[in-house]
């Protein structure tokens, strides 16, 4: 058989028309249809990337005299399953995920440092300084933690309109063209010393953070107390600044690998489960307004978010490990 009708025939058996071939190999139908008239051949690269589409050897492809016989009907089910990524698409992508990791990481931070003003607000009212009012503590600060949390809600949607088109990546299995996977594997090399300080920094920002809650509690002062928590939540935040930003760069790399939270197993699992998180923080979210307005305890009810953080850690692992289970068994 020549090249042109190995091609014709791997194509019907892959079950593609000319128009989807063409798009997993980044060139236009026109193209196909040349190779398969023998009007045209196409370049090495499109050789090697038909190879790893069908699951077939360029020995095969290139040569005449080697069997259709080799080829198995699974080999070209398995090769061709998922969306195919080009250069310039993963190119695009690791860039985009860098230009928003800093917007994403300012929403976060603003929702850390909502309460704030809120809780240092409550402690001047509470000693009588400033003149500071509870009316004005509670007024005030509550306004200011719905604005934060209001501007980090819209950074929130405008990111998600900009990464809407690339959802794919996160729920569908996917297979990278031709010298993709070198590109990615190598801004992943580069970026990961950069990640790994500012985890350090982020780490121990946090540590030293829990410094002066600790010593306030050994000084049962109020004042001292609330001041303690603005500056914990402060470089938490800071912290959480560095992890959500690193962490997205990282991420894309992942995303495109198929690596960790990203391999296909995992994707399986988490569209068995994608449910709970929504579920989990709405809940999580009535239970801190119910409880903040009922009690007036505003100063005190930011405890429930890393205490519901830790317990969402802990119970999000025990469904993924159930559902894992289960995937696998499936498969």
């Amino acid at each position: 058989m020549t090249l042109a009708e190995k091609i014709m025939s791997l194509r019907k058996r892959a079950g593609l028309s000319q128009e989807e071939l063409a798009h997993q190999l980044g060139v236009t139908r026109q193209a196909v249809s040349k190779w398969e008239a023998t009007s045209s051949i196409p370049d090495v690269s499109k050789i090697v990337r038909m190879s790893q589409l069908f699951g077939v050897s360029t020995d095969y492809l290139l040569r005449d005299d080697m069997s259709d016989d080799v080829v198995s009907d699974t080999s070209i089910e398995d090769a061709c399953t998922g969306k195919s990524v080009s250069m310039e698409e993963a190119t695009t992508f690791m860039d985009l995920m860098k230009s928003i990791s800093g917007r994403m990481a300012a929403g976060v931070t603003l929702c850390i440092w909502s309460p704030i003003l809120l809780i240092l607000l409550a402690g001047f009212s509470e000693k009588q300084l400033l003149h500071v009012t509870e009316t004005v503590a509670v007024g005030g600060g509550l306004a200011v933690l719905l604005i934060m949390v209001a501007a980090a809600v819209f950074v929130f949607v405008m990111i998600e309109g900009k990464t809407k088109a690339y959802e794919y990546l996160e729920k569908e299995q996917i297979s990278l063209q031709y010298g993709v996977e070198a590109l990615v594997r190598r801004r992943q090399d580069g970026y990961n010393e950069t990640r790994h300080l500012m985890t350090g920094i982020g780490v121990a920002l946090i540590i030293v953070g829990v410094i002066p809650v600790v010593v306030s509690g050994l000084l049962d002062n109020d004042l001292y107390s609330a001041l303690s928590v603005c500056l914990l939540l402060f470089l938490v935040g800071v912290a959480v600044n560095f992890f959500v930003k690193s962490g997205t760069i990282n991420e894309s790399f992942q995303k495109l690998l198929q690596e960790d939270e990203f391999s296909p197993v995992n994707k399986t699992v988490d569209k068995r489960i994608g449910w709970f998180p929504g579920v989990y923080w709405s809940v999580i979210t009535a239970i801190y307004l119910a409880y903040s307005f009922v009690t007036s305890n505003w100063e005190g009810s930011w405890i429930i978010w890393p205490v519901a953080g830790v317990s969402f850690a802990a119970i999000y692992a025990v469904f993924q490990a159930v559902a894992k289970q289960v995937v696998t068994k499936e498969k």
